[in-house]
């Protein structure tokens, strides 16, 4: 089978004994809230921006297109001064990504996260109080860094905490988080948009909610294991690591695994951005640039940011998108709960299959729908029955998109790394992530005015790629202890070539635990 099949045989699977405690259920929801303001964000851009309280002094030459008696819908929203607000956070969470890998390794995941939700707060406010672009600006950066450290931490965080058995499920809660985040920010829309004047005001301010929550958590639970171990305190990591596993479990000899791992790391004192350009580490290096960079490929910027803009280009008033966009994140939510019961029983790969060939067949049906009912020039009304169709059709999508690559872009990366090189990946995986985010609500509108509904074509194109790829080369990493990953790759029918399997323990590496 092309993709190496399932688990792989040989390699460890055993949990230590652990269960799922109440303690580690606790600690990873604690964790997962990191998604909060991530989806916040997300589900709060598209609504403000189609607000004309917000319009008015910021955006005037928006407005005034919408006035024009004849108008090309898909050009209504084209300004890059609109796109640069929304962009520029993402631009900044690819920086802070980036240094947040360095800055982990020194002062560990709990404190990365911790430091996010401050930075987020702190661009919430900014935003509430903007009187011109240039504020609005500096309190998207300010919300990008927050996001960008954030991002890094909690999945890694999730994926190094979490039993090995139901890792998918515990490092998922991250997209559920985001899809309540943008829930909750759809929702508030909804309702400041009727508020004259300063109705946006209060959506970009109640930015500061989520955040708030974030530095909450982060203050109550511990840092992983792990990331303890690398900064040399094993009698922390020991307790960090019972706390969460329970009386049951074997704890000294999960910790002596995961010592063995840092161990590892030490062996190489090169940077982890010089040692992931190895040719061991190629699969990881692929994946980390692949699966972001796909997700963003999936269309779903045009559902994540765009979608109240959409349902107007698609016929919709102003009350009616912000009411569909918040059904969008409702479908979104529901799926992402299907993801967390099914991720770990059938595996990774069978949900991005499924959700690739949905996503497909609805992007090309909007693409027909809209084709059809506006047609070329954008100057044609669409019938109330093809509004609600494309909506549906959306809303498939949401749901395709909330199984499938919502919570995978999250569990793959933050399982996939060795410890040398996890905290430089995930960096990676989320600056890509972020930058390709940028790239595409930078341009998608202007992207929207020039292609029209092929737009939507354009990108059930790309979902049949990513959808091959995964086939051919993302094997199953479903049940495998994050310390036993290397033995996925070695035998993987491609990856092997680069991918040699892991000598067998030593059982001398458990002393760092005594010493």
């Amino acid at each position: 089978m092309a993709g190496g099949g399932f688990a792989v045989a040989g390699a460890p699977t055993a949990d230590y004994g652990g269960g799922v405690t109440f303690s580690v259920v606790v600690t990873c929801l604690m964790a997962a809230s990191g998604g909060l303001i991530f989806g916040y964000d997300i589900g709060i851009s598209g609504g403000v921006t189609a607000m004309e309280s917000f319009l008015e002094p910021f955006f005037p030459g928006v407005l005034r297109r919408m006035a024009a008696s004849r108008r090309d819908q898909y050009c209504v929203y084209d300004s890059h001064v609109l796109t640069a607000f929304t962009s520029s956070l993402y631009l900044a969470g690819l920086v802070a990504s980036l240094a947040a890998g360095r800055v982990t390794r020194a002062i560990g995941r709990q404190a990365v996260m911790l430091a996010g939700g401050a930075l987020f707060f702190a661009g919430a406010a900014v935003n509430a109080a903007a009187v011109n672009v240039a504020m609005l600006i500096v309190g998207r950066v300010l919300l990008g860094f927050g996001i960008g450290f954030t991002n890094q931490a909690a999945p890694v965080y999730l994926a190094e905490t979490a039993p090995a058995k139901w890792r998918g499920a515990f490092t998922t809660g991250f997209q559920l988080f985001l899809s309540i985040g943008n829930l909750a920010a759809n929702l508030t829309n909804y309702g400041a948009a009727r508020i004259p004047r300063w109705g946006w005001r209060l959506s970009l301010g109640l930015a500061a909610a989520p955040a708030s929550v974030i530095v909450v958590g982060a203050l109550l639970i511990p840092d992983t294991p792990s990331s303890l171990l690398v900064r040399g305190r094993v009698e922390q990591a020991r307790a960090a690591l019972r706390r969460v596993r329970g009386a049951k479990a074997d704890v000294d000899a999960e910790l002596a695994d995961v010592a063995r791992a840092v161990e590892a790391a030490r062996a190489n004192e090169e940077g982890a951005y010089r040692r992931i350009l190895w040719r061991q580490h190629r699969p990881h290096l692929v994946m980390a640039v692949a699966v972001p960079l796909f997700q963003q490929l999936t269309g779903v910027i045009v559902v994540a940011f765009f979608s109240p803009i959409l349902f107007q280009t698609a016929g919709f008033g102003n009350n009616a998108s912000l009411m569909a966009a918040v059904i969008l994140g409702a479908v979104n939510l529901a799926s992402t709960l299907v993801s967390i019961l099914t991720v770990d029983r059938y595996g990774r790969r069978i949900l991005f299959f499924t959700g690739g060939l949905v996503l497909i067949i609805c992007q090309v049906a909007v693409a027909w729908i809209m084709g059809e009912q506006i047609g070329r020039d954008g100057e044609s009304a669409m019938a109330r029955r093809y509004s609600v169709a494309v909506l549906a059709m959306t809303c498939v999508f949401s749901a395709a998109f909330g199984w499938s690559w919502g919570p995978l872009t999250w569990v793959i990366p933050g399982e996939i790394f060795p410890v040398e090189i996890r905290s430089a990946g995930q960096g990676i995986s989320v600056a890509v992530n972020l930058g390709f985010t940028f790239l595409f609500t930078q341009t998608f509108l202007a992207m929207l005015c020039s292609f029209k509904y092929a737009t939507f074509a354009y990108y059930a194109a790309w979902v049949a790629v990513m959808t091959a790829f995964i086939w051919a080369f993302l094997p199953e990493t479903n049940g495998v202890p994050l310390e036993a990953m290397g033995a996925v790759w070695a035998r993987h029918w491609y990856w092997r070539r680069f991918v040699q399997p892991p000598p067998p323990p030593k059982d001398a590496v458990a002393e760092v635990l005594i010493n």
